[in-house]
């Protein structure tokens, strides 16, 4: 029997995971990896991988996963076996992403759940990544910042969290960047139309001791360290 929503998610969040059906996620890696990062937000995957291989440690928890591109092609450090953990809302990402990991010999254990609600993980991590994922989560940075607190929860002390978004505001955007995320935000897909860097910040902020931030184009990418427990 697949695993149950949390009744608690709001119509805004599924409707933002829903897009994600298994033909879109055929053309996934060549339309927002390749295209939309590139040519769109003007920063190259490339960017996101070199993160990873930066910060991915042998306990890995991925939130959002997408189809696992990074998780395919990012280097886990040493020779010994991987935990890698997924949590996404929608079961076509976890199952695609679990697909890729199985290519190299990585079992992950998948959970089905909102990053805005604690997160159904049974442990904590040393690395926890959320990739392209909180232009998605809806609500302001009070509200998504809720996200940054039950990701620390589930961090371990020395541990690390990193990730990107695209932002609204207080970055350089393009005539086809801001076309593109009007139309994003009015299909529901993203919900980033109020999001700046200042607020971006101010929440990682909130949960996390150490936090590092990096603009490349319309998109931002943080490394947080220290996190804060309630």
């Amino acid at each position: 029997m697949s695993p149950r929503v949390d009744s608690r998610v709001g119509k805004d969040e599924l409707d933002g995971a829903r897009p994600y059906t298994r033909l879109m996620l055929t053309i996934y890696d060549l339309w927002v990896l390749r295209f939309n990062n590139s040519v769109v937000w003007r920063c190259p995957t490339r960017n996101l991988l070199k993160l990873y291989n930066k910060n991915v440690s042998n306990a890995h928890l991925d939130i959002g996963p997408g189809t696992g591109w990074m998780l395919r092609r990012v280097n886990f450090p040493g020779s010994s076996s991987q935990v890698v953990g997924l949590v996404d809302l929608n079961e076509n990402s976890l199952a695609r992403s679990t697909q890729r990991l199985r290519r190299r010999g990585v079992e992950p254990t998948k959970h089905l759940g909102s990053v805005l609600r604690e997160l159904p993980v049974d442990r904590q991590y040393s690395s926890v990544a959320a990739s392209l994922l909180m232009h998605c989560v809806p609500g302001s940075w009070a509200e998504k910042g809720e996200a940054f607190r039950h990701i620390a929860d589930a961090t371990t002390d020395d541990g690390v969290f990193f990730g990107g978004t695209v932002l609204s505001k207080d970055v350089p955007h393009t005539r086809l960047s801001r076309g593109t995320l009007r139309w994003f935000n009015d299909a529901g897909g993203f919900h980033n139309a109020e999001d700046d860097l200042a607020g971006l910040r101010t929440a990682l902020a909130a949960a996390w001791g150490e936090v590092e931030l990096e603009v490349i184009g319309a998109t931002a990418l943080w490394t947080a360290r220290v996190p804060l427990r309630r």
